[in-house]
């Protein structure tokens, strides 16, 4: 009981750390009114996770989960992985968390340069395209660029985007990166 109990106020304190830093980022928040969103004593969520710092690396934890596109066509791949990254970005606020903070704290920015080193330079490499962790630095500019737009700064253009123009307009360029040779 006492296990399942200490779960739960684990994941209560995930939940509202991971609200509080998207709402008012990472310099803003304070473990002190993660909390009280949380509805416990301050002490607690330094018991459980040892520090601010801490308790952000875990409740920015985002797993991009690629699919395996090796048997995508080349002229496809782009639009598949951008039609992947897109419903990703719609179904989970932890992303969305790490993006507002990534620009403005530097643990964060090192966290959501070790997603896509880690996740996406990977399945490039599975693609047996050249350069890809270049490759997937290049692809991170317009899937970042775009989620900036779309999920932080709000530009109402970009926001009012159905998930099928956003694969039309981005796919394009992220099949370029991902197909065509490097000079």
């Amino acid at each position: 009981m006492a296990e399942r109990k200490s779960e739960r106020t684990r994941a209560a304190i995930l939940t509202a750390a991971r609200e509080r830093f998207g709402a008012d980022g990472y310099e803003r928040a304070t473990v002190r009114a993660i909390a009280a969103d949380a509805a416990i004593d301050p002490a607690m969520v330094i018991r459980y996770f040892g520090s601010k710092e801490k308790l952000f690396a875990e409740a920015a934890e985002f797993d991009i989960r690629i699919p395996d596109l090796s048997d995508v066509p080349a002229d496809e791949v782009g639009a598949r992985l951008v039609r992947h990254l897109v419903t990703r970005w719609e179904e989970e606020d932890t992303f969305r968390v790490l993006l507002r903070t990534a620009a403005t704290n530097e643990s964060a920015a090192e966290r959501m340069r070790q997603i896509f080193a880690s996740q996406l330079a990977p399945t490039l490499a599975r693609l047996a395209v050249d350069q890809p962790a270049l490759r997937a630095g290049l692809v991170a500019t317009q899937a970042l660029g775009f989620a900036l737009c779309r999920y932080i700064l709000q530009f109402p253009p970009v926001t009012a985007l159905s998930a099928d123009q956003a694969v039309a307009f981005l796919a394009p360029t992220i099949t370029r990166y991902l197909t065509e040779p490097l000079s």
